[in-house]
């Protein structure tokens, strides 16, 4: 077993190359024992009768309950009363409130593809948001965010990232969306040291097909056998991957993604509320997103990287009414 270690802030966090992708079913949002979507159902619709709507009654049922069991309340809903749970949300709700109680009522993939689309509309293109997805997500899940993005949107998804991006991040990304990574395979140190002898050479000698290199790289390999590669590059050359001259800025972060994810969610956690204005897209994304997948683990390493837990920095940090929802996620309470 190959040990690496990866430093975030002052912490050095380390991981193991055969079980450092074990994060999943271990989320804090899980099954809610004795669930009756029909219920659940009569109880939300309660809730949003009249003026006055009881949002502990929403977030109590939404902010508890599984991406699969919301999906079973809404069409219980349907069923009982004739209209769309998430059209009446939408009505009800407002604010950030609304936003994180609609963004909950998605499938995964149709989050996914939802958000990326947002990524690649309008002037500035958010790379963090598209890195953040296609980097984290596995190879079953990107074929899935492929079909729904074509669903919903009646274009590809690689047509959208080819029209609005460009330069090797449009490389990059076009080859992360293909979803063809290799995995479950043991990790060839072999391989992650010649790889790695490519790089160090590449950099000497100025080859001018490096870059297009390390994307088919990052893109191809597993997450265990980049970690050995990392580990190899640093081993020969003396310094971190991070500081290599062939990366351009936006490789930083998958590289983050790729050593550490707990770590890597930490992080874009606490850049998304240190400052006075809290970046809620992000927030509420990354909220949706790994709760049911690896939220315990941020929660440990959130607490080891800035010295206080996730719950008590929400508390400080967001006001708004859908702090609730977020410590209900989290397994917080509120």
């Amino acid at each position: 077993m190959v040990s690496h270690v990866l430093c975030l802030g002052n912490i050095d966090l380390k991981c193991s190359a055969s079980a450092a992708d074990d994060y999943d079913q271990n989320g804090t949002l899980r099954q809610a024992a004795k669930f009756n979507a029909e219920n659940d159902a009569i109880i939300l619709s309660e809730a949003m009768k009249g003026l006055n709507i009881d949002e502990k009654a929403i977030i109590d049922i939404l902010a508890n309950r599984t991406n699969n069991q919301r999906q079973d309340i809404e069409q219980k809903f349907k069923t009982c009363f004739g209209k769309a749970l998430t059209e009446e949300l939408k009505c009800k709700l407002g604010g950030k409130f609304k936003d994180v109680m609609i963004d909950l009522m998605w499938t995964p993939e149709e989050f996914d593809s939802y958000e990326l689309k947002n990524a690649m509309t309008g002037i500035c293109t958010d790379r963090d948001a598209m890195i953040e997805i296609l980097c984290s997500r596995n190879n079953a899940q990107i074929q899935k965010i492929n079909e729904a993005y074509l669903r919903m949107y009646k274009w590809r998804l690689e047509q959208d990232i080819i029209n609005e991006t460009s330069g090797h991040f449009k490389e990059l990304m076009v080859s992360l969306a293909n979803g063809e990574r290799m995995e479950n395979q043991a990790v060839d140190m072999n391989k992650a040291n010649s790889d790695a002898q490519f790089l160090v050479q590449a950099e000497i000698s100025k080859m001018g097909t490096e870059k297009s290199r390390m994307i088919e790289i990052m893109a191809l390999q597993s997450y265990e056998q980049l970690r050995a590669l990392f580990n190899e590059y640093t081993s020969i050359s003396g310094r971190s991957i991070e500081m290599s001259e062939i990366l351009d800025v936006e490789m930083l972060p998958v590289i983050e993604c790729v050593r550490h994810r707990p770590g890597y969610f930490a992080k874009k956690i606490y850049k998304s509320m240190k400052d006075a204005s809290t970046d809620h897209r992000t927030l509420i994304r990354i909220m949706v997103t790994r709760a049911e997948v690896d939220m315990e683990q941020i929660k440990q390493v959130f607490q080891k990287m800035y010295g206080q837990s996730l719950e008590q920095f929400v508390r400080d940090a967001v006001s708004s009414e859908y702090s609730r929802v977020i410590l209900g996620m989290i397994g917080a309470g509120y």
